[in-house]
């Protein structure tokens, strides 16, 4: 009898904007959720032991398949039980296919419907990845999420472009269903078993489709209808957020989130600051990820309730109040503008650690008050207030 790898149960619904429970063998999610991104095993910046405390309670975090697969490679992975056990990490892990990598990689590629061969960005050497590795890869790993492997087109990439980017990416996606079936079939054979303690829920992975078709709206419903008929846990959004203007961004949300199967998780990929994440909350979206609160912290921005801070400014240098005036994280409550600013401007790595808490703790506060606020039936009130606060500046940076 075929088991479930995953429990998800909407529980709260506002328009098009849900709150819910997704269970995983290694615990509960509460969405709408933000997921920060680990790409080598780790969230940059951040100790587990940050990510796992109630200042942050990251539920999930994470991997990146490409990266980890050149670096430090599956064997050694494999020698230490799987990617939690490697990196000690105890909840929940997403792992993506490293079909959008393998894109980014441009003229490094030759994308063929075997796979794709590309260069190593670290060493030169020829690689191939393919879907039927990609899972592989990915059972290795055994994140509680795995990404079906995909090919990504360009934001404002024409229809014939698209078309032929979204059929390979179905083709694929069929080839990774089988794949990771026979994968799963083999786990469970060997005995695989859930983790003491945890949910009782099968030791199986879960398989999350991804819907392409670039900016075109018809394309985009047909990669939908077929991918849900291969058959998956969930469902995600790609090739957003590379290229393509905002309004476009959120007109392809807007007409495919609500058009995903109710029952299942809907996944953005990613996508955004958080101003695009209560957006795309409002249109349907249960999941998120963006490397923006790490990549910004490390770069001296802060995202605030009144939008960016760039902490190198001068008019920091004396500022005695904390990045956020509004926020209870552990940086806020402890450090000043003016502290951060000489911290960051000295070259001290205690710079982009606090930043990146900060951030962190942004984002996944602004996903606890979106939940809130849909649970209570005030997500309109609540996402007109956020937008309009974020928009008001109030004498923040332009960043």
């Amino acid at each position: 009898m075929e088991t479930q790898a995953l429990k998800f149960d909407v529980d709260a619904r506002e328009g098009e904007a849900r709150a819910g429970i997704l269970t995983t063998r290694r615990g509960v999610i509460e969405t709408p959720v933000f997921m920060p991104v680990g790409t080598a095993g780790t969230v940059k910046g951040m100790r587990f032991e940050e990510l796992e405390s109630d200042d942050l309670d990251a539920r999930i975090i994470l991997g990146n398949t490409y990266h980890l697969w050149l670096r430090p490679g599956i064997e050694t992975i494999k020698a230490s039980g799987g990617l939690h056990k490697f990196i000690g990490w105890d909840r929940a892990l997403l792992t993506d296919s490293g079909g959008f990598q393998v894109w980014s990689l441009g003229a490094l590629r030759k994308i063929s419907e075997e796979g794709t061969e590309f260069r190593s960005h670290i060493d030169g050497a020829l690689c191939f990845l393919s879907p039927e590795i990609s899972m592989e890869i990915q059972a290795v790993l055994g994140a509680e999420i795995a990404m079906a492997f995909d090919e990504c087109a360009a934001g404002e990439a024409t229809e014939e472009e698209a078309r032929r980017s979204m059929e390979l990416t179905l083709a694929w996606a069929k080839r990774s269903r089988d794949a990771f079936e026979q994968l799963q079939s083999r786990s469970a054979r060997d005995g695989g078993q859930p983790q003491a303690g945890m949910p009782a829920l099968p030791a199986r992975q879960a398989l999350f489709g991804i819907v392409q078709g670039a900016s075109h709206l018809d394309l985009r419903s047909e990669s939908l209808e077929r991918t849900v008929e291969i058959g998956f846990d969930g469902y995600a959004i790609g090739g957003l957020s590379v290229g393509e203007k905002k309004p476009l961004m959120f007109e392809v949300i807007e007409h495919i989130a609500p058009r995903m199967p109710p029952d299942k998780p809907r996944y953005l990929m990613g996508v955004g600051t958080p101003a695009d994440l209560v957006e795309a909350v409002a249109r349907g979206v249960d999941m998120f990820d963006c490397v923006l609160p790490t990549r910004n912290g490390r770069t001296g921005q802060a995202f605030t309730s009144l939008g960016k801070l760039n902490i190198k400014n001068a008019r920091y240098a004396l500022d005695q109040r904390p990045l956020d005036e509004a926020c209870q994280c552990s940086v806020c409550r402890r450090h000043s503008r003016a502290f951060l600013r000489h911290l960051y401007l000295s070259g001290e790595m205690l710079a982009s650690i606090l930043l990146t808490h900060h951030n962190l703790a942004f984002f996944l506060d602004t996903m606890r008050r979106v939940r809130q606020a849909i649970r209570s039936c005030q997500f309109a009130k609540f996402r007109r207030e956020f937008t309009e606060q974020l928009s008001s500046g109030l004498g923040q940076d332009c960043v």
